[in-house]
């Protein structure tokens, strides 16, 4: 079994990001830069924040976190995402959710401008990715295991992919993914009949449910390809914690023929997306003649 290296896949994908940064500069063109927005104290989600401010100085695409506490009015988020929008320098605006509960998730995001969605969340962007319009970003997650299923040269045409999990984030733009490169795909999910055996025709398995270690061998054909998106934090019987996916890897480790690892899988992909994103959005917006060729 092989280890599909997010780490590994990232830093390449990343280096040719900053390559095109480079060029920007060399050319006597700013770099682009990313706002974020952190409103309240989750800590997962400031962890994220600071994972991607990290990428983005690695590559020399600028950033700029507005940390808002929980009671921020939202008249006041909706204003400096407005900014955001009128400066041309910002390519890239992402809100880290969840929000809390009180905020009106749907509602803030729809002000952010659509040609500087840095995750692809916004409805605009969605249909354009559906209606095959190449000139807009598309998902992070899901760009970000296409893009790593490229990097080792496994070829999704005409194979049977199984996706476990329909989320607007993940399963259904992946499913999409995979269908405009050929794939057939089946998606499942709670209410799927006989889940194992639908999931075990699958040459390409995506485990993206949110649900600790729920998929062990018995759910994958032998020599599948098994992604897992998933992302838990559990304890242990010791008291201590522990991140893993959706998948058993011990399990299905033994009969996968390529797996993802949790951590250091599809997690550093996503980052590295919204790094490509962040710079597309910037070369559409100025109309840069700058080619994204970032495949292998």
């Amino acid at each position: 079994m092989q280890i599909l290296d997010g780490k590994q896949t990232a830093a390449y994908y990343r280096s040719k990001v900053a390559l095109k940064v480079e060029e920007l500069k060399k050319n006597g063109i700013a770099a682009p830069r990313l706002a974020a927005f952190l409103i309240g104290d989750n800590i997962a989600s400031a962890m994220y924040i600071k994972m991607k401010e990290k990428a983005c100085a690695e590559v020399g695409i600028l950033t700029r976190t507005h940390v808002l506490d929980a009671k921020t009015p939202e008249a006041e988020i909706i204003k400096l995402i407005k900014d955001e929008n009128a400066d041309p320098q910002t390519s890239g605006i992402l809100v880290q959710l969840p929000l809390p509960k009180h905020y009106d998730e749907k509602k803030i995001l729809s002000y952010i401008e659509p040609s500087k969605d840095a995750d692809c969340f916004l409805p605009q962007n969605i249909g354009h990715m559906f209606l095959g319009d190449e000139t807009t970003v598309l998902p992070c997650t899901p760009l970000g295991v296409m893009k790593l299923l490229k990097y080792y040269k496994i070829d999704v045409a005409s194979k049977e992919v199984c996706i476990i999990g329909r989320s607007n984030i993940v399963g259904k733009p992946l499913a999409f993914l995979m269908l405009k490169d050929n794939a057939t795909v089946t998606m499942c999910h709670s209410k799927t009949r006989d889940l194992k055996e639908v999931a075990k025709r699958a040459d390409i398995l995506v485990a993206a449910i949110g649900r600790a270690k729920m998929i062990d061998s018995s759910y994958v054909k032998p020599g599948a390809v098994v992604v897992d998106v998933g992302i838990n934090h559990i304890e242990k019987p010791d008291g201590k914690h522990e991140t893993c996916g959706d998948c058993d890897f011990e399990s299905v480790s033994k009969i996968a023929s390529y797996m993802t690892p949790v951590p250091g899988g599809v997690g550093p992909m996503t980052i590295a997306m919204v790094l490509y994103n962040t710079l597309y959005n910037y070369v559409l917006i100025k109309k840069l003649d700058i080619k994204m060729d970032i495949e292998p």
